[in-house]
């Protein structure tokens, strides 16, 4: 797919600015130049994204943007332990990332995608990442789907932007529409997985799609990146939710009861106060009051979405502080809170300032190891908590 003499300067070009070559292109007029920048600018890519793929000489890689939008292969191993069986079809194959960490140990794997150019670097691909038995087809999703023999599990990550390329994340809104072919997708395979946008509502989204048995929302270093939603053949029985961040994790069962949570009594002094913040699937699961309920925390208030407890909590899904101290707005209040601090990391939660306006009323620089969070109080008290990075768990 290379000619040699660009191949010979990718290799030796692996480390460069690829601008600075694309501005220097006449110095080797016998090198495919846009082959050769895609590729080099792909492996730099692979390196922090696709550690496996970098590791693997003579793998293609896709014009920039497939990279940027590709799974990560943190994201594509957890989805990895969510297939079932022996068999696995992809419908929306890409490049291929996940489908490469799903595939491994299945006696049957096809990959499905409609581009023939990715479906070309697939057949050049896979046998070099171990799986030479991987089937590549060149088709459309629907179209394969319903020509299919049945298989144990069907994974689709349906295209998210519309025919302007806008983006999309309505499940009817998406191609192919998964929520029409529920019941092919169900009569096809024992178990379903489908990718959606971390945007999606997950509630619209189960009320669309039958027979959900598991919710998975997967953040990386504290960014939601995926929604999953795992469908089984016949389930009417309760959807388990796991909120995922690195190594955090915290699962329920949706509808679970939590018992009333207790309200911090802000009157109290800071002195062995922990402040904790959840992380971002937590924040998209709403399932706060169930978190702090388990963990036996105290809410600041009701939608403030921050806890406390005057011991340490190892286990918390998201960030912990321990509390310097915590004043209102008032000047003087906060004169003696900020004694000393120029830097801090400010954060705001249910309060009616944006976290830079109240950088600037506190007259702070961003940076430095003091957090700073705004927030409200169940009594309507608009209060700053100072907490310590020094600190954290």
């Amino acid at each position: 797919m290379i000619d040699p003499t660009t191949l010979q300067f990718i290799s030796e070009h692996a480390d460069d600015d690829v601008r600075q070559l694309a501005l220097q292109a006449s110095r080797w007029p016998d090198v495919d130049m846009p082959a050769a920048l895609q590729q080099i600018a792909g492996r730099q890519v692979a390196r922090t994204k696709l550690p496996l793929w970098a590791s693997t000489p003579g793998l293609l890689y896709p014009p920039h943007l497939s990279m940027e939008q590709c799974s990560s292969e943190q994201t594509a191993r957890y989805k990895a332990q969510l297939v079932t069986g022996d068999s696995l079809v992809d419908l929306t194959g890409g490049l291929g990332v996940d489908f490469a960490m799903m595939a491994r140990g299945m006696q049957r794997a096809t990959y499905v995608e409609r581009q023939a150019h990715l479906c070309q670097l697939a057949r050049h691909n896979l046998p070099l990442l171990g799986l030479p038995q991987a089937r590549v087809v060149q088709a459309d999703a629907v179209e394969h789907l319903q020509a299919m023999k049945p298989v144990d599990t069907i994974y689709i990550d349906p295209a998210r932007r519309d025919l302007a390329g806008n983006r999309v994340y309505g499940l009817q809104d998406c191609t192919p529409d998964v929520s029409a072919l529920a019941t092919c997708l169900l009569d096809k395979a024992q178990t379903v997985i489908v990718k959606l946008s971390p945007m999606l509502d997950v509630h619209q989204a189960l009320r669309q799609l039958p027979s959900v048995t598991q919710v998975h929302i997967v953040a990386v270093h504290g960014e939601c990146k995926e929604l999953l939603l795992v469908m089984q053949r016949s389930h009417s029985g309760d959807v388990a939710v796991h909120c995922v961040n690195n190594d955090q994790s915290f699962s329920y069962t949706l509808g679970e009861p939590a018992t009333p949570t207790p309200v911090w009594d802000e009157t109290l002094p800071a002195t062995g106060l922990w402040l904790h913040e959840p992380n971002a699937t937590i924040m998209k699961a709403g399932c706060h009051d169930l978190l702090a309920a388990r963990l036996g925390l105290q809410v600041v208030a009701r939608d403030s979405h921050l806890m406390v407890s005057d011991a340490p909590v190892t286990d918390f899904p998201g960030r912990s502080f321990a509390v310097a101290g915590y004043s209102t707005m008032n000047k003087r209040e906060l004169k003696a809170l900020l004694a000393g601090t120029t830097h801090a990391n400010v954060a705001v939660r249910n309060f009616p300032m944006r976290a830079p306006e109240l950088a600037r009323r506190l007259k702070v620089k961003d940076g430095g190891e003091t957090f700073l969070f705004g927030t409200t109080t169940a009594s309507g008290k608009h209060i700053i908590i100072k907490c310590t990075a020094n600190e954290q768990i």
